[in-house]
């Protein structure tokens, strides 16, 4: 089997797929492995520590493409501007796909599906389920870490106030207000991140669980008022809410928000479009000055202001869109995320080879195209498949 690792593309993604570390044992297991040249120098992985762990360095990605049977990428294909082509139309039929495909989201709906009309076999590292077997494989989890991490640090630079209680010869000023919704993995860091510089923290989660971890970091919370029966699906993860009920969730975060200095949206539903939390109302609402930092937006976005890949200011309001934040820790979030898809393709592998058991938990969730198909059950309720 060849896997192939190409330089990832996407503006100011510093991230590889696999490390010098990872590729030893790829190719101790029979693989061979071709990485494209400086595929790991943004996150201080040369290519001599490729080459002598038995890689082997591709100049030309569009040949890597052609050879590999296994693709492992960081993020979704794009278009490759040096080469005049998207990254799809450099793979061919057949070929394994495995990276964070966000198919649910609407701006990829169109990649995904030429990559069922080229036969490429998709696996989406976001529908991972949370279930003590794939703990290892969970690269959701491991970049959620990081965004939850940096992305309040982005928040705190991004505000024009001292984050914690200053006293100076003049008087105090005040530590800011900072709600984080949705306190998941990337919520919760982001929760102790910003108590750990100096702010008031609330935060808001429609899941009981995630509200005791949350209150147990000292977090101040505010009521959404959801019944659990309604919040909480398999695995822990939050469930779509019904449009009347989200509706309520809504108002019930509208006097909290207008009140903020950094809002921290992280509330996602595996495989299915981010809910809209924050409308452009509750946005006009906060003073000026004020931060929004969304890391959602691979799945939608759960503020309606958030531009995808962008920071803009709207309202008097910084929000932060960026898609890329674990990007941003290029080392640890590649040492993470490499090991995570080392292990995913360790499980997939039988002699040698990917093999998938459509009827395996893990294969079900993250099968995302095969035979010509879209199949990701998220994806196709939101093209309407």
């Amino acid at each position: 089997m060849i896997i192939g690792v190409p330089k990832e593309i996407m503006h100011g993604e510093l991230r590889v797929s696999a490390i010098p570390e990872t590729v030893a044992k790829f190719i101790e297991a029979g693989a061979e492995v071709l990485v494209e040249k400086s595929a790991g120098a943004g996150a201080h992985y040369p290519d001599s520590e490729y080459v002598a762990v038995g890689a082997k360095i591709i100049d030309d990605v569009a040949e890597l493409y052609e050879k590999a049977d296994v693709i492992l990428k960081v993020k979704e294909p794009l278009f490759n501007e040096a080469k005049g082509v998207h990254e799809v139309d450099m793979m061919h039929q057949g070929q394994y796909l495995i990276t964070f495909l966000h198919p649910a989201a609407p701006v990829n709906h169109e990649m995904v599906q030429n990559l069922a009309k080229k036969g490429v076999i998709g696996l989406t590292l976001d529908g991972i389920p949370r279930i003590s077997r794939a703990q290892n494989m969970d690269a959701l989890t491991s970049m959620s870490t990081c965004a939850g991490y940096k992305g309040m640090l982005l928040a705190a630079n991004a505000l024009s106030k001292f984050v914690p209680q200053i006293f100076c010869a003049v008087g105090m000023i005040k530590p800011v207000n900072t709600l984080i919704i949705g306190a998941g993995v990337g919520g919760l860091q982001a929760l102790a991140t910003a108590k750990r510089l100096g702010s008031v923290v609330y935060a808001a989660d429609i899941r009981p669980d995630a509200v005791e971890q949350a209150k147990s970091l000292g977090a101040k919370i505010v009521e959404t008022g959801v019944p659990a029966e309604l919040a909480v699906g398999e695995g822990g993860y939050a469930l779509s809410l019904p449009d009347d009920v989200l509706a309520k969730e809504r108002e019930a975060l509208k006097d909290a928000v207008s009140q903020m200095d950094i809002v921290f949206c992280g509330a996602l539903v595996p495989g299915k479009l981010a809910p809209i939390l924050i409308t452009d109302e509750m946005v006009a609402s906060m003073a000026p000055g004020s931060v929004i930092v969304d890391i959602s937006i691979d799945q939608g976005g759960n503020c309606e202001a958030t531009v995808p890949g962008e920071t803009v200011v709207k309202h008097g309001v910084t929000i932060i869109g960026i898609k890329n934040i674990p990007g941003m820790l290029a080392t640890s979030s590649t040492w993470m995320f490499a090991n995570n898809v080392y292990h995913l393709v360790n499980y997939l592998m039988k002699d040698g080879k990917i093999v998938l058991d459509r009827n395996d938990e893990i294969v079900a969730s993250i099968l995302t195209t095969i035979d010509g198909e879209v199949v990701h059950a998220g994806a196709r309720e939101a093209m309407g498949l």
